[in-house]
């Protein structure tokens, strides 16, 4: 798949600057190498630049964002590629789900604990970290709470400036849009965007996501 869609862009004598997800998550990274070393093979001029974003969903999709933007700018590949490199760990995923059941079935919860955390109304914090990998940070009592939850953590870690902040949901968009305005009244980014998650990372968290995207200091 990755020398279908590389290929024919190699074939324009165009470059590529891929921001891969995380290798943390998935084995698409080393996979993408992999393919890189084949098409360098056929076409020893070119440039294919792979960037483990350590990122998933719209961290990830932060990071492309911005590296379209630095292509807008007039920045060459070479600078773009180190640029995501040096800012990839400033990229913040906070996010809570409403059913454990989901987590459960893909292992990030065990049986007792999602049982347990359903009884007594629990919802996990969770965030990736630096390497890469999905970690669960805290639990709270309550939905409206581990809401607050994403926000509290935006307010400890986020950059001054805020060029975009993304908020991600899977159908609960009137939440999603009361935390957009909130994050909107503290921060003041340029851009804000509300949208659903995919369905591969859907599947994984069920209805009920909201998810949290912006820069950051640290993770």
């Amino acid at each position: 798949d990755y020398i279908n869609v590389f290929e024919p862009i190699l074939q324009k004598g165009e470059d590529i600057l891929y921001v891969c997800f995380s290798s943390g998550l998935s084995g698409t990274y080393n996979t993408a190498l992999l393919a890189r070393e084949d098409l360098l093979e056929k076409y020893p001029d070119s440039k294919i630049m792979i960037v483990d974003s350590l990122a998933a969903s719209l961290g990830e999709g932060l990071l492309a964002y911005y590296a379209a933007q630095n292509r807008e700018k007039g920045m060459s590949i070479d600078d773009n590629y180190q640029w995501l490199l040096d800012h990839r760990l400033n990229t913040a995923h906070w996010f809570t789900v409403d059913d454990l059941t989901y987590l459960k079935r893909g292992g990030r919860v065990s049986p007792a604990a999602a049982v347990l955390g359903t009884m007594l109304n629990i919802k996990p914090v969770l965030h990736v970290d630096n390497s890469g990998h999905l970690i669960p940070v805290e639990k709270v009592r309550g939905r409206k709470a581990a809401v607050q939850s994403l926000f509290k953590h935006m307010e400890q870690t986020a950059l001054p400036q805020q060029e975009v902040v993304l908020v991600c949901h899977t159908c609960c968009e009137k939440e999603a849009e009361a935390l957009r305005d909130a994050v909107e009244t503290r921060f003041h980014p340029k851009e804000i965007f509300i949208t659903d998650v995919g369905p591969i990372i859907g599947a994984h968290t069920g209805p009920g996501l909201m998810a949290l995207f912006f820069l950051a200091d640290h993770r």
